[in-house]
């Protein structure tokens, strides 16, 4: 069996007794648990945000929300890069 590890970020939150209700009874319907389902709901929005960006919006929006890699490499991890590489 082949495993992916992904990585997850674990959030607390706060959701009304009302909407906690029709949530849970949604997820009963679709055969799933509420966290399952609430996190399903999270990835369809994302991916139907992302399907309709283009590259330059979604470079903006990486650049502000994920900054890693906007760092240039120092010259000492430049040179291990190329030691690496064997160039």
């Amino acid at each position: 069996m082949n495993a992916t590890i992904k990585n997850t970020k674990r959030k607390v939150i706060d959701i009304p007794d009302d909407i906690f209700r029709y949530l849970s009874i949604k997820a009963a319907a679709k055969g799933t648990n509420l966290k399952k389902y609430i996190e399903g709901l999270l990835v369809k929005d994302v991916e139907s945000m992302i399907e309709n960006m283009d590259d330059n919006e979604a470079y903006r929006w990486l650049s502000k929300n994920e900054p890693e890699g906007l760092t240039p490499a120092s010259d000492v991890e430049q040179e291990e890069f190329r030691k690496w590489l064997g160039i």
